[in-house]
């Protein structure tokens, strides 16, 4: 892949202590553009233990496996970690399977020396759910008000050398990089056409992937990434360092180490009763995509005025009576309008 010049902002945990932590990091969480936190997390016990050694982490690890089943991916090594479709798209480059917790991370242990190991992947487990106990001896490393206001949901990713396709989520994100060595590579949304986004369904992992293989892109079939590349910045991170990047950026993720863990929290300043936008997405490609051109602009003009635009913008002219769907949210209205949604498309 070309070479990116652009490396992601850093911030040293040090100069976020002290009486005014939470402002700075309320303003991290609200920026438009990704941060790291350079050792943030390194009191948690899990980074103290992969420091010592993989083997130390994984006994640690294994401690909290409850009795629920988790789900792991296994690819070939001929994959080189990167788990993504096979050859004719009708399927994957890898296996899913349920297993313990507790046996997956011996299966890990088994290779960590193996130079033809196989690609080993526990992606987004929820730890509440499957590791019991752990946010407790591992906590958010951080308190804001924004995250009191919005509390986050924990995932635990483990595994060996592995690659996650670039892709986008709907939430904000905090990764905190346990053990091993992460890279991510990050585009800003509006960099969406030039990393050809692969199938809406299936997908490898749940979430839409790019098509562009970043290690040997075929700049024929994908020209546009080059203007990603110029577009994307990269953030390396060592154990007990803290990403911070908005929803809807694009991040390729790479473990680099033979043992890796990755923590996450992801968070949403929208409101409980809003809707998923990837809902109103999907139908706008059933009722908008395929009308003419010129229709679809007056929609676009439309969509900007009463939804991309301020949402003020559309009611300031009009008494707060008669502002219905216009006015202020909250769940009842929420509720009304999700009903004549249903209404209408129930046909």
């Amino acid at each position: 892949m070309t070479a990116i010049a652009r490396r992601t902002r850093v911030v040293e945990a040090s100069a976020l202590s002290g009486e005014g932590a939470e402002t700075g990091f309320d303003a991290l969480l609200a920026s438009p553009e990704p941060a790291i936190v350079r050792g943030l997390a390194e009191a948690w016990p899990l980074v103290r233990l992969g420091k010592e050694s993989p083997g130390a982490a994984i006994d640690y690890l294994a401690t909290f496996a409850g009795p629920s089943q988790v789900v792991g991916y296994t690819g070939a090594p001929s994959i080189d970690g990167r788990f993504f479709y096979n050859a004719t798209l009708d399927g994957f480059n890898f296996a899913r399977e349920r297993t313990g917790l507790a046996d997956y991370l011996e299966r890990i242990r088994t290779h960590l020396d193996d130079p033809e190991a196989p690609s080993l992947y526990l992606g987004s487990t929820d730890i509440v759910a499957y590791l019991p106990g752990f946010g407790n001896d591992n906590p958010m490393p951080f308190t804001s008000a924004t995250l009191r206001a919005h509390e986050p949901m924990a995932s635990i990713w483990v595994g060996n050398r592995t690659i996650a396709s670039a892709h986008w989520d709907m939430s904000n994100n905090i990764a905190v990089c346990a053990a091993g060595r992460r890279r991510f590579t990050l585009f800003p949304p509006n960099q969406a056409a030039n990393l050809y986004p692969g199938p809406i369904e299936p997908t490898p992992g749940g979430q839409i992937v790019s098509m562009v293989d970043f290690d040997a892109p075929d700049l024929d079939r994908h020209p546009g990434f080059r203007d990603a590349v110029a577009a994307a910045q990269v953030a390396e991170l060592g154990p007990g360092d803290v990403l911070i990047y908005p929803a809807l950026w694009w991040h390729q993720v790479e473990a680099l180490d033979p043992f890796n863990v990755l923590v996450n929290y992801w968070w949403n300043d929208a409101q409980p009763f809003m809707d998923n936008p990837m809902t109103t997405l999907l139908h706008a490609m059933l009722s908008l995509r395929n009308r003419p051109l010129a229709e679809k602009q007056g929609w676009k003009a439309l969509f900007d005025y009463y939804v991309f635009g301020p949402a003020e913008l559309a009611r300031a002219h009009l008494p707060p009576h008669a502002q219905g769907p216009l006015g202020e949210p909250d769940d009842r209205e929420a509720r009304r309008l999700r009903a004549q949604i249903l209404q209408r498309i129930s046909r």
